[in-house]
């Protein structure tokens, strides 16, 4: 059955390869629509999606070490 499984992955993927034509990468440049401003959308659009968990981060700390500082200040009185 193990063996079955592997034929049939392996046809998918000779399959998969014969059917993507290298030519049709030759132009992709074109395809991509690549100008000088994509470099600029990636590195906005990493940059937010690396820092937004670490402002969220930040932020949730912030809130909860005041609350715990709110909460020691009425336990002392």
């Amino acid at each position: 059955m193990k063996i079955l499984k592997s034929a049939q992955m392996m046809l998918l993927m000779v399959t998969a390869m014969l059917w993507a034509l290298p030519a049709w990468a030759v132009d992709s440049y074109r395809y991509l629509h690549v100008s000088i401003d994509t470099p600029w959308s990636i590195f906005v659009f990493l940059f937010f999606l690396v820092f937004a968990p670490m402002i969220l981060a930040v932020i949730l700390y912030w809130r909860y070490a005041l609350k715990k500082d709110h909460a020691d200040d009425d336990d002392d009185a």
